[in-house]
């Protein structure tokens, strides 16, 4: 596959960055957008970086750095759920946690803002609380976002407990958007400068890559990310104002860099040193493309599938029609059509030629496609994977890879035991199968070797897949959409 970036180069200059804005203050509140782990969004319009760039980062900074994690107390409320893993914002930071502890760096606590009495966050914070864990509450605001004088002030962030942090840069990192880092930041900035410390404000958010056009399809499928957030990206007129220079921010930030500038302000007693939005930030991934077709041919791969998901989720009754609109409109834009992922119109000629069975295209990284079925014994996702492993192990396609001997207690305790109806093997049981059965047989060893491969490959189904076929493509990194067709009448199915 075509690599566009160089992660190697992203990482040397994303460190010296931010090490030089660390040395213009005491201490450096940094919010970083975006997912701290598994970047996956980033990995997929930006072919080459790595997924794990941000908390890669952190590690080599772990002697200055300490983290805060902050979740809006609504999200935890709401049960609101991270898209890419399918689950809770609450679990993400629970994960997120679990792995950044792991790698030897500090976390310092975890905060739940716009606090308003929910029960479901003050339950949340018990059970951090007896894990350990420092959980802080900050209430929304009081005079946000126009009452300045209320804003910086004891009523305003001065009503939010101070959290002590001791090293240079402290980290401020979500679960997902809209959990409250700025105001965190803020807050901190304002108890800061009352003990005397020349404490600064910047913010490393990958996208939209300020240094790309406004219609470069990197920055467009940034806004396809954020299409139900209603985010668009702009030229941002305050650089423009101020340097004579085209970059590119989005609305949000743009919007409340005014109110920002003024806060800052007032917390410090002198004139923001940030006269623009892009000022403010401190990412570097513009400088790093090495390939810029190879992310172009990408990003709109990327968007296609989000418009392919937003379709799924208007038919599952959790997205709003307006949102596939603008991703239809998006789309337009760019002048890209379905045809861009070939995959899509090899899985429903595979369905059409089978009776629209229901059928999943894979394509491999050298091009190559599979495909597979829905038969009584597999799904068609298991079939598809499995097709596309024995066509890169080499191995016949009438090479059975899981012996009847298992097979049959599998079904034996789906449908006897476990009270199930369908006797067809999901992608998740087929590779449990799989697995066992490579203990004893060299050719499902082989073939098992094969399934890394399928990491960053493309793939339609022809119908949304049941979790149990989803999941397993998902941590296989392969990147999947699906038609908005239900496979059959059954409302319910875990």
């Amino acid at each position: 596959m075509k690599v566009g970036f160089d992660s190697k180069m992203y990482m040397q200059k994303q460190t010296e960055h931010i090490l030089e804005r660390i040395n213009r203050f005491d201490k450096l509140y940094l919010e970083f957008g975006g997912k701290l782990f598994d970047d996956l969004h980033a990995a997929r319009v930006l072919p080459g970086f790595d997924k794990a760039a941000k908390i890669k980062l952190l590690q080599k900074l772990r002697d200055k750095a300490e983290l805060i994690i902050c979740i809006n107390a609504n999200a935890i409320e709401r049960n609101k759920i991270r898209a890419d893993y399918g689950i809770t914002y609450g679990s993400e930071v629970e994960r997120m946690i679990d792995n950044i502890s792991a790698m030897g760096i500090y976390i310092n606590c975890v905060v739940i803002t716009m606090f308003t009495d929910q029960q479901g966050a003050l339950a949340y914070k018990q059970k951090l609380e007896n894990r350990g864990i420092k959980v802080y509450i900050h209430r929304p605001t009081k005079g946000y976002p126009h009452e300045i004088d209320t804003i910086v002030s004891d009523e305003g962030y001065g009503a939010n407990p101070y959290i002590e942090t001791t090293r240079p840069l402290v980290v401020l990192t979500a679960p997902g958007p809209g959990s409250g880092k700025l105001a965190t930041c803020l807050s901190q900035l304002y108890h800061e400068n009352k003990r005397g410390v020349q404490a600064g404000y910047a913010k490393f958010e990958t996208f939209p890559i300020w240094n790309l056009p406004l219609n470069h399809p990197v920055n467009v499928a940034y806004e396809a990310a954020t299409a139900d957030l209603k985010d668009v990206n702009k030229v941002d007129n305050f650089h423009l104002d101020a340097y004579g220079e085209i970059t590119v921010n989005y609305n949000r930030d743009i919007e409340v860099f005014p109110v920002v500038r003024s806060i800052l302000a007032k917390i410090t007693g002198k004139e923001c040193i940030y006269k623009s939005p892009t000022d403010m930030g401190v990412n570097m991934a513009g400088y790093c493309i090495i390939d810029d077709e190879a992310c172009r041919e990408a990003s709109e791969k990327e968007i296609i599938r989000r418009y392919f998901k937003a379709q799924c989720d208007l038919k599952s009754g959790v997205c709003k029609k307006d949102t596939v609109e603008r991703l239809e409109f998006l789309m337009s834009r760019l002048g890209i059509t379905q045809s861009e992922r070939k995959v899509i119109e090899c899985a429903r000629e595979k369905s059409r030629q089978n009776d629209d069975c229901g059928a999943v295209a894979l394509e491999l990284q050298d091009g190559r496609i599979v495909t597979g079925k829905n038969t009584q014994r597999m799904s068609a996702s298991a079939a598809c994977v499995f097709n596309a492993v024995k066509m890169l192990a080499g191995i016949k396609d009438s090479q059975k890879l899981i012996s009847p001997y298992v097979i049959g207690p599998i079904i034996d305790m789906k449908t006897k035991i476990l009270k199930e109806h369908d006797k067809t093997l999901t992608l998740e049981e087929a590779l449990l199968a799989l697995s066992i059965c490579a203990a004893s047989d060299a050719t499902a060893a082989t073939a098992m070797e094969q399934l890394t491969q399928l990491d960053g490959c493309d793939a339609h189904s022809t119908h949304m897949l049941f979790k149990a076929d989803e999941n397993p493509f998902r941590k296989l990194g392969v990147r999947l959409s699906c038609d908005p067709e239900f496979l059959g009448d059954t409302l319910f199915n875990e």
